[in-house]
């Protein structure tokens, strides 16, 4: 897929996998379906469900490091900030030829415009949090988290998935 396929395809993603409602119980529900699918992948990652200021479900597989959980905080910021996919973001920035921190004077110390954090949506809210996950390459660690949306809202993830 061409980077702007992949924004399209994100765009669309954000459209979709938006929640009739979430609350804790819901976020302990995706963060232990994406527990349990990283164990039967073997995938060495941390899974984090923010809403907005409030931790409600973390998780750092065995094999992980208290990097990824550094890279889970600056993805997640992203999301917070611009209420969209922190892929998404990253690959605009990259489409505009510029940086975060230069576009908008945000450290990267802080912020990270890389695959992995999906914004939670509510239908009648907007976004709410932010699912993240880090330990794999970027798309794959977007991938994961959209599989997971798809399942918890009946979508078809090979229609929404990246290629």
């Amino acid at each position: 897929m061409t980077r702007e396929e992949d924004l399209s395809r994100i765009a669309q993603q954000e459209q979709e996998l938006g929640f009739e409602r979430f609350d804790p119980a819901t976020a302990w529900e995706l963060g232990t379906l994406l527990r349990e699918m990283a164990m039967e992948r073997g995938a060495e990652v941390v899974i984090d469900v923010h809403l907005h200021a409030m931790p409600v479900f973390y998780c750092a597989m065995p094999g992980t490091t208290a990097d990824n959980a550094s890279w889970v905080r600056r993805k997640r910021a992203v999301v917070l900030r611009f209420f969209q996919a922190s892929y998404g973001m990253g690959l605009k920035l990259a489409q505009q030829n510029t940086s975060i921190e230069e576009k908008y004077g945000l450290p990267g110390a802080d912020y990270a415009t890389h695959g992995g954090s999906f914004p939670i949506f509510v239908k009648s809210a907007g976004c709410i949090g932010a699912v993240t996950v880090s330990g794999l390459p970027q798309r794959e660690d977007h991938n994961l988290v959209v599989e997971a949306l798809c399942r918890m809202l009946d979508r078809d993830h090979e229609k929404l998935k990246l290629a």
